[in-house]
């Protein structure tokens, strides 16, 4: 279970039983990209916000008045992708995935709905992307959203080479302030004929 502090962040809640195997999955990423983008809005360089996730409470527990506990909730409906806002008059909307698996990418982590989503977002004239890191050499790369989805729709494949990412990706450094700066990249890839 996972209490939701709108628009900053998640925090895991300890849970005394078996943790589930994917609990912090992302976290990492999730992380460097919150310290980013607040880091953004702090100097007005762009207002970009994780996404809460949409929740129904089922059943709360009330030991004491002050300490009213939830004890289950489900999930409303799946959530579209990680990420949204604006960047210089532009509306932007990206999914982050982090994945262990040094040789390749597992598709199956990005649900058929984030892909729907990130179609409509560039039908509409919006930018989508995915941030994908691969922990095992703490890469980071930004892939524009209808390359990654055409590469995925192509494959018979359940994943995408490592290799592919090094190719078609761009690689954001990390830094001290911003973490992960995103939006240099962004402005080279969609922007590119305005900083010329």
């Amino acid at each position: 279970m996972s209490v939701v502090r709108y628009p900053t962040a998640i925090s895991p809640i300890k849970n005394q039983g078996a943790q589930d195997r994917h609990t912090h999955r992302g976290m990492r990423l999730e992380a460097d990209i919150n310290d980013t983008n607040a880091y953004y809005r702090e100097c007005d360089k762009a207002l970009i916000y994780k996404k809460p996730t949409p929740v129904q409470v089922v059943h709360v527990d009330y030991p004491a008045r002050n300490k009213a506990k939830i004890v289950e909730a489900y999930y409303k409906t799946p959530s579209t992708t990680d990420y949204n806002g604006v960047y210089r008059g532009r509306y932007i909307d990206f999914e982050a995935k982090e994945t262990k698996n040094k040789s390749q990418f597992p598709m199956g982590i990005v649900h058929p709905h984030q892909i729907q989503h990130l179609k409509k977002v560039q039908l509409h004239g919006g930018i989508g992307f995915f941030i994908v890191r691969f922990t095992s050499y703490n890469e980071t790369y930004l892939i524009d959203a209808p390359l990654m989805i055409q590469t995925m729709e192509k494959t018979t494949k359940s994943s995408i080479p490592y290799a592919w990412f090094q190719e078609n990706g761009h690689q954001i450094q990390e830094g001290y302030i911003p973490r992960l700066d995103y939006l240099r990249i962004v402005d080279q890839i969609y922007f590119k004929e305005e900083n010329s």
